[in-house]
């Protein structure tokens, strides 16, 4: 009689991921995220058309009576709307991870032999392409309209890649309240209301010496104000070293705060 012995079943999707295996996986899935964005070119327009539109009605509407000139309003604004539409795009990534949780998408990444946070972690790289495109719409227009780099090429960039870095640690403030609502709705709802005071409230459209006190302690304390002086300041002159020493460090600890955070309750919901 012959004896037949089963083999075992190997469920792919069930095998730990070998060491370093979940940055190969989340570098496949950060192109996949940046595949989806380039198809679908018009998800970029809130870091194209916004920036450009808040810089028109800034420069022509209170350049004059902030600055004196549009043209040295221009140099004051456009460093600190470069940092503020990076910001924006962090938040568009919360919402597009919500939205593609909502369909069902990571679903399908659970039967496949990667590292649980590996498309967490991809959208969120993938999502980059949105702060380089943003930075660099941003300044073809304000070049455009006269701004002008008064510091050098390094320095101004040092300031682009500044700006990246402290929207990048935002972002995961926003991929943790994506992971928490239900709706792109509320995500969006939820953000934009974290990212006026936030944005608004510093020191973008007037100096801070102008602004009332209570204002201006918060404008102050502000970790958006430190980004926005240590872009000025690499860009068009002024103190560096503080502001970069603040913006480093805020950047360091939203990533050590919300990321743990954000990769929990994504374990958690997908």
């Amino acid at each position: 009689m012959t004896t037949v012995t089963a083999s075992p079943v190997v469920v792919r999707g069930a095998e730990a991921p070998r060491p370093f295996a979940l940055v190969r996986h989340s570098l496949a899935l950060a192109r996949r995220s940046l595949i989806k964005t380039m198809r679908s070119p018009e998800q970029l327009l809130d870091v194209t058309l916004q920036p450009v539109i808040f810089v028109v009605l800034f420069v022509y509407l209170l350049g004059g009576a902030v600055s004196g000139s549009t043209h040295e309003y221009l140099q004051l604004l456009l460093p600190a709307i470069m940092v503020q539409t990076t910001m924006f795009g962090g938040m568009a990534t919360g919402v597009n991870l919500n939205t593609d949780i909502g369909k069902g998408v990571f679903d399908r990444f659970r039967s496949l032999p990667i590292g649980r946070s590996a498309p967490l972690v991809g959208s969120v790289l993938g999502d980059l392409i949105r702060y380089v495109v943003a930075v660099v719409s941003l300044l073809v227009f304000g070049t455009l309209m006269g701004f002008r780099v008064e510091t050098g090429v390094l320095p101004a960039l040092a300031a682009c890649l500044l700006a990246i870095l402290f929207a990048f640690s935002v972002s995961w403030a926003f991929v943790l309240v994506g992971m928490l609502v239900r709706t792109s709705g509320a995500v969006q709802g939820i953000g934009f209301l974290v990212m006026f005071p936030l944005t608004f409230g510093t020191s973008m459209i007037a100096p801070a010496e102008t602004l009332p006190g209570w204002l201006r302690s918060w404008v102050e304390i502000n970790p958006v104000t430190h980004v926005m002086n240590a872009s000025r300041g690499l860009m068009v002159g002024g103190p560096v070293a503080g502001p970069v020493a603040w913006t480093l460090a805020w950047s360091a600890l939203f990533v050590a705060v919300f990321a743990p955070l954000a990769v929990h309750a994504y374990r958690r919901r997908a």
